[in-house]
């Protein structure tokens, strides 16, 4: 059903909110757009599929009110992207919410499976991806066009069931639910301007002082893409911020001397030499911090590193919850310095592992191979 009326949207949201359980999928762009541009939303009941045209909807509130709708679980696969973009178009965060991702990952699939694996797994169904490169602002749209995106719906709702029976049966349905509860926090999707300079590509080069200046131009440069509503990138590639990062002009001809920055206004030169003044005299006390990526552990605990990853891939084995959900080897390095600050030792990871590995740690456990393959002893 193609919806592009407010009475359509209506009645079929009226109808959706009887059920338990809707699957939810977005259309969107974002290549000439600093925010998302929301396309098409589409949402499967266990009885029907509806694709709505937000373009063509003037009043989304009944849309809306569905998502926010504490008694219905919106099902996504690979959530953050539609969340993002719903919550910038319609101003609400979905919730509850069930991501079909996250939770394969628990009953042995691999972490960050396709739709269509998941489709394949769970329901027995090959889907195309021939409009996979398809231009969703376009109107009209092609039946091939909306059949395409009634199939990222279609076959979500029927997979939902499929999974949380399973999860059910596993005693896991509070596993995945633990796990997706940060993705239904406002934090992950608000960009902060000040942290900005985070996502910025090799950021970690630099010195504390040049990360301060990066951290004043990426917060300029968010503030004026959003304002603009373009990406970031046309304001100013990354690595020209890098390279204005690692040598600060002083003034407004050394900064156009620079390739890269053509593009920029009298007022943009102005902005960037005032963030580079003041990222040049931030105290010291208020330099940012990046943490750095992992050392290698001491020659001592590389052996005893191996043996705990070694316990978890036993342990994902068996169990069919993938092995990085579980933890990675920077988690385990952590895990023997602070062990009370991991997450190891909360929730369902310490109910699958916790124990396990303090034993093996403690020594009352150990590891052996018995017909080629990997035992505790």
């Amino acid at each position: 059903m193609y919806i592009s009326t407010s009475a359509d949207l209506l009645e079929f949201c009226t109808r959706a909110r009887t059920f338990d359980a809707v699957a939810v999928d977005t259309e969107f762009l974002r290549e000439r757009t600093y925010h998302p541009r929301l396309c098409l939303v589409q949402v499967a009941t266990p009885d029907e599929c509806a694709v709505i045209d937000p373009l063509a909807i003037a009043d989304l509130a009944p849309l809306r009110d569905l998502l926010a709708d504490a008694a219905v679980t919106k099902v996504f696969h690979a959530c953050s992207q539609d969340m993002e973009v719903l919550h910038h178009a319609l101003g609400v965060l979905p919730a509850p919410i069930f991501d079909t991702q996250v939770a394969a990952a628990f009953l042995g699939e691999r972490v960050q499976t396709s739709y269509n694996s998941l489709v394949h797994a769970f329901c027995g169904i090959t889907l195309p991806k021939s409009e996979s490169l398809t231009d969703w602002s376009r109107r009209p749209l092609t039946p091939e066009q909306l059949e395409y995106a009634v199939d990222d719906v279609r076959y979500l709702i029927v997979a939902f069931g499929a999974i949380r029976e399973r999860l059910e049966e596993q005693g896991r349905l509070s596993w995945v639910l633990d796990e997706l509860r940060p993705l239904t926090e406002l934090s992950h999707y608000e960009v902060d301007p000040r942290a900005a300079f985070k996502r910025v590509k090799r950021v970690n080069s630099l010195t504390r002082r040049q990360l301060a200046v990066a951290r004043e131009l990426a917060s300029w440069r968010e503030r004026k893409a959003e304002q603009a509503d373009i990406p970031r990138k046309w304001v100013m590639p990354d690595e020209v911020l890098l390279a204005l990062a690692r040598r600060p002009p002083q003034t407004p001809d050394e900064l156009k001397r620079m390739r890269g920055t053509e593009q920029l206004s009298v007022q943009d030169v102005a902005a960037i030499i005032a963030g580079v003044e003041r990222g040049g005299s931030c105290p010291a006390e208020k330099l940012p911090f990046l943490p750095r990526p992992h050392k290698a552990p001491a020659p001592e605990l590389e052996s005893v590193i191996d043996l705990m990853y070694a316990l978890i891939r036993l342990v994902a084995e068996r169990s069919g919850v993938a092995t990085s959900v579980i933890a990675s080897r920077d988690e385990l390095i952590d895990y023997v310095s602070h062990p009370e600050r991991s997450r190891l030792r909360e929730g369902w990871r310490f109910e699958l592992v916790g124990t396990l590995i303090d034993d093996l740690l403690q020594g009352n456990i150990g590891l052996t191979v018995k017909d080629r393959a990997l035992e505790i002893l």
